[in-house]
């Protein structure tokens, strides 16, 4: 499910992969999770723009689903110990829990907010 190049992709077990966290969050009074996405990575733009906004950060909403992965993910845990996790505590409602787990992470890393120990 991981969409790296094909090279890549022939011989990665995806589920003994251990993601990490690439941005910092908060945690709001819901318990859903709002990633904390750097509006600049280039230091000198960064350095003249930024002054003039109100934020720092772009804040990516995560639902239920998302913020329980997320906070799983902390650079310890392999793709298939997060997946058992989460399939224990919330059930039936993230069933198939394999496949959407493995589509969000692969959605995570797609957009730069995760990358995996093992690259």
């Amino acid at each position: 499910m991981l969409f790296l190049n094909k090279k890549e992709s022939r011989d990665i077990n995806y589920l003994s992969l251990t993601p990490y966290r690439k941005f910092n969050h908060n945690q709001k009074s819901d318990g859903l999770i709002d990633v904390l996405v750097p509006r600049f990575t280039d230091r000198i733009l960064g350095k003249l723009l930024q002054p003039r906004l109100k934020n720092p950060y772009i804040r990516a909403n995560l639902d239920e689903l998302g913020s329980a992965t997320w906070l799983c993910i902390d650079g310890y845990k392999k793709v298939g110990e997060i997946i058992s996790e989460l399939d224990t505590e919330l059930g039936d409602k993230i069933q198939p829990a394999q496949q959407r787990i493995t589509m969000f992470l692969s959605n995570l890393y797609r957009n730069g907010f995760i990358n995996f120990k093992e690259f």
